[in-house]
């Protein structure tokens, strides 16, 4: 009898802590907003500069949000790709924003340097937004639609110039629908 009693205190017990468990946060998914971040600019000029880049501030425009390090070679491989996707795209339609996940910001300074990158890059030294967006590794990508919602993952490289990546963010860019599950690479 003692037993049975130790027994169903013990499953009461589990079942209060898991009832009372934080579920953690929502699924990054498609269809759902972009989590918001604000991030300090890497500046072209120099060192990191004191503006930085919310991503609600971009609102109205398609954008790809890409996590990346210095250290990733298949981070390297894509990035002149996706400097050729940048400069093929109006600006007023379309911004690329390098998320930077990097713990010393000179490692990024000086890889946008040899690389000469003009997209925006923010420093995430901390990993928090890519802690925030649920991230599996590097490079990951998603691309969101004016709203901010999330259109698609993308894990691994790409080349970001191919006509399939280019002609889906056009067609974005033209108002074609951004229901999730439709029309996705």
């Amino acid at each position: 009898m003692p037993s049975l009693l130790l027994g169903a205190a013990v499953v009461v017990v589990a079942v209060v802590l898991i009832l009372r468990s934080d579920p953690g946060a929502p699924p990054v998914v498609r269809g759902v907003a972009a989590p918001d971040f604000e991030l300090p600019r890497l500046d072209s000029e120099g060192a990191s500069a004191t503006s930085k880049l919310a991503l609600s501030s971009l609102t109205g425009r398609i954008v790809l949000v890409n996590f990346w390090a210095t250290w990733c070679k298949p981070c390297e491989s894509e990035m002149p790709a996706m400097e050729r996707l940048y400069e093929t795209l109006p600006r007023d339609e379309f911004e690329l924003v390098a998320v930077a996940i990097d713990e010393k910001e000179a490692d990024v300074k000086a890889f946008q340097d040899r690389y000469g990158l003009s997209f925006p890059i923010v420093l995430d030294l901390d990993q928090s937004v890519y802690a925030a967006y649920q991230t599996m590794g590097v490079p990951e990508s998603l691309l969101l639609d004016r709203e901010g919602r999330i259109v698609e993952r993308y894990v691994g490289p790409r080349e970001w110039d191919a006509p399939e990546y280019v002609d889906r963010i056009r067609a974005l860019i033209g108002g074609a629908d951004s229901v999730p599950g439709r029309d996705t690479l």
